[in-house]
This record gives C-alpha cells, sequence and structure tokens, in this order.
C-alpha cells in the first residue's frame, strides 16, 4: 500500500534492498562489480585469468587485436560467456587497447566557396529531390545537375531510388553531353553532403574525369542556389500540378517538363531566353556574358 502510494514499484524497491545485501556491498549503487565470467560449463572464471588470456591471446598472435576480436576469440577459445563491454574494460585496466585508428581519406573534402562565373566551363551543381506518387503510397526521386552559367539541366535520374552508383553515372552522361575530356578546362563539381556525394565511389568517379569536387557546408543550402532554384520551379510547375498515380506517369510528365525547360522555358536572367538558347547565343557570340558570383 506505501508503495503504491509514492508511486514505487515493487521490483525496484526489494531489487535495490538485494542489491544492497549482496557482493560485499563494495558498490551498494548501480551493478555490481562481480569480479568474474563464467564459461559454457557454469564454471567461474576470474578476472584475472581472463586477463592472462588476454595477453597470450596478443602475445601468441603478435598482433594487437581490438577489444572486438579479442571477445571473439574468448568465446570461441576458452568458452567464455563476456561481452564486449566487460573486454573492452579488461582492456583499459590492464592498458592494451589498440589507439584508434586514424582514418585518411582518399579524397579530401574541398568546402564550397563563392567565386566569380564568367563562362562556361566553370562550375556545375548536383542535388537530389524527391517527389510522392499517390496511387501507389512511394517517394520517387530525382538527381540532375545544372550547368550554373546556362541553367541548363543537362542530365538527370528519375528512379524509385537513388544511389551513388546512379549519380555517377548521371555526371559521365554530362561530361559527355558537353563534350567534355582530360586536359581541358573542366567545371567544378559542387554538391551537398548527400549520401550519394560523400561516397568513395562518387570520390573515384570525379577523380577518373579529372573534375574538382567541392562540398557546400552544413545548413548552407544558398551555397547551392542555382539547382535549389531548380527545384523550387520544378515543383512549382511540375510536381504540384499532378497527382501521380503511377511511376508510368511520373516518367511522362517529368520527362516532357524537363524538354520544356532546357528548350522553351524563358529566364529573365538569361536575357528571357531558354537555357539552351541561351547556351548557343554565347558560343555563336551572339550574347556578351555577364560575370556574377555563385
Amino acid at each position: 500500500m506505501v508503495l503504491n502510494f509514492v508511486g514505487l514499484s515493487q521490483s525496484t524497491y526489494y531489487g535495490n534492498i538485494n542489491r544492497n545485501k549482496n557482493n560485499g556491498s563494495n558498490n551498494p549503487l548501480g551493478r555490481p562489480v562481480l569480479g568474474y565470467s563464467y564459461n559454457l560449463e557454469g564454471e567461474k572464471i576470474s578476472d584475472e585469468q581472463i586477463k592472462e588470456w588476454l595477453m597470450e591471446l596478443i602475445a601468441g598472435d603478435g598482433v594487437p587485436y581490438g577489444y572486438r576480436k579479442l571477445t571473439t576469440c574468448l568465446k570461441e577459445d576458452y568458452l567464455l560467456i563476456i561481452n564486449k563491454k566487460k573486454v573492452y574494460r579488461l582492456c583499459k585496466e590492464f592498458d592494451i587497447l589498440r589507439p584508434h585508428r586514424k582514418i585518411k581519406r582518399r579524397h579530401p573534402q574541398r568546402l564550397a566557396k563563392r567565386e566569380e562565373i564568367d563562362n562556361s566551363n566553370q562550375l556545375w551543381e548536383m542535388d537530389l529531390k524527391y517527389g510522392y506518387i499517390a496511387g501507389i503510397d512511394q517517394f520517387f526521386f530525382q538527381l540532375s545537375v545544372i550547368y550554373v552559367f546556362d541553367r541548363t539541366i543537362i542530365d538527370y535520374h528519375l528512379g524509385l531510388s537513388c544511389k551513388a552508383e546512379d549519380a555517377c553515372r548521371v555526371l559521365k552522361n554530362a561530361f559527355a553531353k558537353r563534350k567534355l575530356t582530360k586536359g581541358m578546362e573542366l567545371p567544378v563539381i559542387r554538391t551537398d553532403n548527400g549520401p550519394q556525394f560523400v561516397s568513395k565511389l562518387f570520390g573515384n568517379t570525379c577523380e577518373s574525369l579529372d573534375m574538382k569536387h567541392q562540398r557546400i557546408p552544413v545548413k548552407t543550402p544558398n551555397m547551392n542556389a542555382h539547382i535549389e532554384s531548380f527545384h523550387s520551379i520544378l515543383e512549382d510547375e511540375c510536381y504540384s500540378r499532378h497527382e501521380f498515380q503511377s511511376y508510368i506517369e511520373v516518367y511522362e510528365a517529368v520527362n516532357e517538363y524537363m524538354k520544356y525547360y532546357n528548350n522553351r522555358r524563358r529566364h529573365g536572367s538569361l536575357n528571357n531566353k531558354a537555357p539552351a538558347q541561351y547556351y548557343q547565343a554565347i558560343k555563336d557570340d551572339k550574347i556578351k556574358p555577364e560575370a556574377f558570383i555563385a
């Protein structure tokens, strides 16, 4: 009755009483330190014996294992019932923990920075956007790469998933569509820190194409302003105007819109020309490009 009144469960009350009575009361609060473990035959094995086995394992193989591998060795070689947390504690007490491995990045991170854009082959931006298919209650993904100078979406991926392989394919396709080769003045590819872009595969792809990869700092979408602006346009003029019932509808609607966006949609920042028209006008020296900061 008293326990119910104060809001204390019986298991908690009697558990604390029993804990204080047992285990020598050297550790009256919290979980008691027993000083031993059991093996599969139910025998008690002292911590000192376990430490001796740990030293034998390290000396025997000649290479200091980490505590996780040592845990596996104790279980398999000595049939010990023990978890990695206790092995970590014993290794720490005996000062035999391996130092933390220093990870060497093959592709060091380059932070994006503002720069002046005054010609085509300077900066591309790539990012991922998702939409919703009401008919099957599922999301779809669109990953696009934009040519910052003329706002053209050079290539894009559309699918029910988006992986690093898809990002690499889009980048390679864009590289080929603009007829770029190693040795030419190549654009920087700028992305956020999504898993597709921080992957080793994407880093290797950029390296193979001889392209520099910049990643924007966390929580700075304005550093990817042009692709973010495109996504806003895409949502307003395409995604939000449909209640998609199937992926086929998505594919047809998005592909049709992308043709319109690149070839017919006029941009005020491009002298009221469509991206493809503006790009061609620059190539034909019919328009003098204006520099801007991106």
